[in-house]
């Protein structure tokens, strides 16, 4: 069986990150029931996401594996994520919570159509993510049906064999720290005409996101510079 390798940065001690986080809490509940899966936990953590993603995808030419590159604040519910995982790489070859189908010129995020944070039409997005710190969430931000084909998504869990980033030299954009990573890195995979797709995995995120803000503006600014729209 293919081994399964979470990629996590945390500003927590590794101690800390299995006591307090949404995600180190999830993996210690599951961890008895998962066999092949290893955990990549790059603790007080100060570096841009990219740059520790990118370490695991070095990491694993020689080790390779299912890479699902999480933030640390997620809420895992799904019993059987493994096996949902597993499944959803027979379809996709990236996988998300939630994406969007289509992708529009100067487009602030996966969800957004616009810079006054439009969100797109319902029959566009596709993926359910649950919002708050506890179950029942908050909220659910209900996008569209799960298992789409999509040009973008949400960076909050992203899904892919080592061996197919490898292969089609893609990597991380180290120019990026949190914002717009995930952007680039889906525009990267349809350049390659990688075929990515959401997939309904039960969580829930404790952030909803911080689009507007000043280090958000200016990794605005380096996207639209890269990818010139």
């Amino acid at each position: 069986m293919e081994k399964i390798r979470l990629v996590v940065a945390t500003q927590k001690s590794r101690e800390d990150f299995f006591k307090s986080t949404a995600t180190g809490r999830s993996i210690i509940l599951y961890y008895p029931l998962i066999p092949n899966v290893e955990i990549r936990l790059f603790e007080e953590n100060k570096k841009g996401l990219p740059e520790v993603y990118n370490i695991a995808i070095a990491e694993s030419v020689n080790s390779p594996a299912i890479l699902i590159f999480l933030h640390d604040d997620m809420h895992i519910l799904d019993y059987y994520w493994q096996n949902q995982v597993r499944i959803s790489l027979q379809h996709f070859e990236i996988v998300g919570l939630a994406g969007n189908q289509r992708r529009v010129f100067k487009q602030p995020s996966w969800a957004f159509i616009d810079d006054k944070f439009t969100r797109d039409k319902s029959e566009n997005l596709s993926g359910i993510v649950g919002n708050g710190s506890s179950f029942p969430p908050g909220n659910l931000s209900i996008f569209g049906p799960p298992g789409r084909e999509v040009k973008l998504l949400d960076g909050i869990m992203l899904i892919v064999r080592s061996t197919t980033l490898i292969s089609n030299d893609i990597q991380f954009d180290e120019r990026f720290d949190f914002h717009f990573y995930d952007m680039d890195f889906c525009r990267q995979a349809e350049e390659k005409k990688i075929k990515m797709g959401t997939w309904a995995i039960s969580t829930i995120h404790e952030s909803e996101g911080f689009c507007g803000t000043e280090e958000w503006k200016v990794a605005y600014k380096k996207y639209l510079e890269k990818w010139q729209g």
